[in-house]
């Protein structure tokens, strides 16, 4: 059996090309479709699309191909397959190959695939983490392409990854939901962002609008649409905090003039959080509609063509924006950013897109006199906000990026910008705005010496890493 940390040994190829999609969401095959359909990828001579289920308990919650619109998808791919089903009873995010039994799984999942001795290619989302990882390891010579389908790509990379899988990744595609703005994600490894045509992502969710049964969506023009994440499913709030929040979002479409509100809440949402919705709309004299059918959001956009999308932090706020034109507002962020532990939560960085570019709800001027950044504005605002907040949250995989950080702190820190920055994490890092100058004169504090001790070690690490690299 080959050593763990090399590859299997080379299989005489056949000659066919076997590319493999991985994707766990409707809006991630979705994704895959518009750039199948741009012709981002070169031919093949088959093509899978591997679905899996990630929910917590995936027997309870239908996958991506049982949703409506999905046949409209299938088109593209010669077949359809369950990783759920390849590695039950294991859960797709908590199973991973032990190294010394790859070389089996592969030759296992050869076989039960068909693949015969085709050459393989991985086009997955979420690289750093199972189930996309796990694959990338099962198939060890695959080249690799991610798509991105969310606000994620345009921060680091969640964890160090394996150079024998990262130095495999040869593009990321991604929409672009924020012009101007180039993703973060993977340029440790050089790989080159690519993005997915909107006109092609767009049809494609046209595709899904009209095989989603508009007999099931309610008659309703021009709604204020409020969009629930279930974030205490995350440990980000609690669920009377989430349930709060949600109310806010209706006080404040109501506040706005919104008569007529519909609530799309998460698929794993409990049924209560509608009901206090409920009660809260009877007070304010809203006619609220709460949907339970599992359709995108984007599917809403053009069935109803809300006249207000309003959320948290959700990549749909800005496909709303973006790729349909509506008025989009956002809440709860500033909670939201302080609340997030640790600071290299990757959900900070959709949040803190969200909170720099959208208006706040609650406040009826800014969301009325608002209007969409242009590109130039965009990246004005966000490029250098958030190459310091990557610095911030992966200094060790983006040691390149502190020169930018430090750039950004000793200009633009002000009593906006503070929301997006943790004291103690600049102070690790030993970044501007570390210690206030008001209290420069604590030199000899015992905890000053040791924060300092510990800064200029991560320092020192930092400097032995630019002279290992040239």
């Amino acid at each position: 059996m080959p050593s763990p940390s090399k590859p299997s040994p080379r299989r005489l190829s056949s000659g066919r090309t076997t590319q493999i999609f991985f994707a766990s969401t409707l809006y991630g095959a979705a994704t895959l479709a518009a750039a199948l359909d741009a012709d981002l990828f070169d031919p093949a001579d088959r093509r899978i699309l591997l679905v899996s289920n990630n929910a917590a308990t995936p027997e309870t919650t239908p996958a991506l191909d049982a949703m409506p619109g999905f046949q409209r998808l299938r088109r593209r791919f010669d077949d359809v397959l369950s990783w759920n089903e390849t590695i039950s009873p294991f859960h797709p995010g908590g199973w991973s190959p032990r190294m010394d039994d790859v070389p089996l799984w592969e030759r296992h999942l050869r076989l039960l695939w068909n693949l015969g001795d085709d050459d393989i290619e991985l086009v997955v989302e979420s690289i750093q983490v199972n189930p996309a990882l796990a694959l990338a390891q099962l198939f060890t010579g695959a080249p690799i392409d991610v798509y991105a389908d969310g606000l994620m790509s345009y921060g680091p990379t969640r964890n160090k990854l394996d150079p024998l899988v990262g130095t495999r990744i040869r593009r990321l595609l991604h929409l672009d939901l924020v012009p101007g703005l180039r993703p973060l994600l993977l340029t440790e490894f050089g790989v080159e962002p690519l993005i997915v045509p909107t006109g092609a992502f767009t049809r494609v969710l046209a595709e899904l609008a009209e095989d989603s049964g508009a007999a099931e969506l309610p008659d309703i023009e021009s709604p204020a649409l409020l969009l629930g994440q279930y974030l205490s499913a995350l440990d980000i709030l609690t669920g009377e905090e989430e349930e709060r929040l949600h109310v806010t979002m209706l006080r404040g479409a109501a506040g706005l003039g919104h008569r007529r509100v519909v609530f799309k809440p998460h698929p794993t949402a409990p049924a209560r959080w509608s009901r206090m919705l409920e009660k809260e709309a009877g007070e304010l004299g809203v006619e609220l509609t709460v949907l339970d059918a599992p359709l995108l959001a984007e599917v809403l956009y053009q069935k109803m063509r809300p006249a207000l999308v309003a959320g948290c932090f959700s990549t749909a706020l800005l496909t709303a924006t973006a790729l349909y034109g509506l008025p989009v507002a956002r809440t709860g962020t500033g909670v939201l950013l302080e609340r997030l532990t640790p600071y290299q939560n990757s959900n900070r960085v959709p949040v803190t897109i969200v909170d720099a570019l959208l208006p706040e709800l609650t406040d009826p001027d800014a969301v009325t006199g608002w209007t969409p950044p242009t590109a130039p504005e965009a990246e004005d605002r966000l490029t250098g906000l958030l190459r310091a907040v990557g610095y911030a949250m992966q200094a060790q995989i983006h040691p390149d990026l502190r020169s930018d950080a430090e750039r950004y702190l000793s200009t633009r820190l002000d009593t906006h910008t503070w929301r997006y920055f943790k004291r103690r994490r600049l102070t690790s890092l030993a970044l501007p705005g570390a210690i206030p100058s008001q209290l420069a004169f604590l030199p000899r504090n015992a905890t000053v010496r040791r924060v300092a001790r510990r800064a200029r070690a991560v320092q020192r690490r930092i400097a032995k890493k630019r002279t290992a690299f040239g």
